[in-house]
This record gives structure tokens, C-alpha cells and sequence, in this order.
């Protein structure tokens, strides 16, 4: 059996992840791979159901984190650890970067909150003590601020994230910078201003690097 391998997109809205997770689902389908396509919130039944109130209900900083972790929890037992056991390649559309970025950055909340709700939600039984589930690689969509409004402006109404302000925006993106200094051998940053075939391009060019696909 191959080793299961679990990789995160992340990236602030409009920056255009969506798309090339389902060309990356492909090409590990075509190397004859089992591959899991998820997303956070979400996931899971229950998972799903927090996805609607977190994006459609005001809540506090504190009640989003507590949330979206909460969905997280679900989402690693239900489905993301039952994959990794099986050898399958989990794909995810955000994981717990994201809370960082939208909570921690955009909303300004306690980051040594967040700290301690992921040593709590992301212990799991497969890891020694102490170790955390992180992904094994997280492809960070760095793309301007003004470029991301654009996209989301164009392509649908907005949720209640969505609709935030450009200053919003701008401290989710540094947020995601911080997460990705504080831990440079797991992300992969992908210039997301560029046109869709070299954005792909840098996309699979991440993954092979780690040797997962040819």
C-alpha cells in the first residue's frame, strides 16, 4: 500500500485554488492513485452544516474559531485519518492555515487561542504524542489583495466573508505570510496572478518535487 499523503490548498477568496485542485485530482487519478477531494468547513455531514452558519450567521471572532474547528475535528475522524490509513491522496481545499489567516488575521483574534484549539483538535491517535496532523504539503495561492476582489466580484454574491474589505483581505493574506514563514518546508507558495497554465504548471511542479507524481 502507498503512503497516504495529504495536501492542503489555501489562499485568501478570489485567488483561484478551486480549479486547480480538481486539474491535481486528476493527474493523481491518472498515476493510479485513490484520491479523496474534501474541503474545509465541510467534509462531513456535520461538517457541512457548520459551513452554512459560519458563512451565513454573524458570530463573534471566538464562536468562528470555536466553529471551525469543530468542523475540523469531525472532518479528520470522519474523513481525512480514514483516508491517510487507507494510502489515498486527501486533497483539501483549506485546512487549519485558513483559521489563522480569516480568524486569527482577518478578525484579530488571540493567536495563542488558536494555537491552543489546534494542539487540541489535531492530536490524533496515528501521530506520536505531541505530534500534530498537518499536511504534508500546503499549496499557498499568494495572489495582490485588489486581483482577489476582481475574481470574487465577477463570479458569484458574496458569503459573509466575501463581502469583508479590502483591509480584511489584506490582513488575511499577511496572515497566511506568517504561517508560511513560521513554516517554509510545508508550503509551497504559487504566484496566483498568473495565467491559469502557469499557475498549473507551479501547481504540479510542487507535488513533484516531493516525489509524488511523476
Amino acid at each position: 500500500m502507498s503512503e497516504g499523503v495529504f495536501i492542503s490548498f489555501e489562499g485568501i477568496d478570489g485567488a483561484g485554488k478551486t480549479s486547480h485542485v480538481e486539474a491535481l485530482v486528476q493527474a493523481f487519478r491518472d498515476a493510479g492513485r485513490q484520491v479523496v477531494q474534501t474541503r474545509e468547513p465541510g467534509g462531513t455531514p456535520l461538517a457541512e452544516r457548520l459551513r452554512e452558519l459560519v458563512l451565513h450567521q454573524p458570530m463573534d471572532a471566538l464562536t468562528e474559531a470555536l466553529v471551525m474547528f469543530a468542523a475540523r475535528r469531525d472532518h479528520l475522524g470522519q474523513v481525512i485519518e480514514p483516508g491517510l490509513a487507507r494510502g489515498d491522496v486527501v486533497l483539501c481545499d483549506r485546512f487549519t492555515d485558513a483559521t489563522f489567516a480569516y480568524q486569527g488575521g482577518g478578525r484579530g483574534f488571540d493567536i495563542a487561542v488558536l494555537e491552543q484549539l489546534e494542539r487540541w483538535v489535531q492530536s490524533v491517535d496515528a501521530l506520536p504524542a505531541g505530534r500534530l496532523r498537518q499536511p504534508h504539503l500546503t499549496v499557498w495561492f499568494d495572489v495582490p489583495v485588489d486581483v482577489a476582489a476582481r475574481r470574487v466580484a465577477a463570479a458569484r454574491s458574496p458569503d459573509r466573508f466575501e463581502a469583508e474589505t479590502r483591509d480584511f483581505f489584506q490582513r488575511v493574506a499577511d496572515g497566511y505570510a506568517r504561517r508560511a514563514a513560521a513554516d517554509p518546508q510545508r508550503f509551497a507558495r504559487i504566484d496566483g496572478a498568473q495565467s491559469r497554465e502557469a499557475v498549473r504548471e507551479q501547481v504540479l511542479q510542487a507535488v513533484r518535487s516531493r516525489g509524488w507524481l511523476a
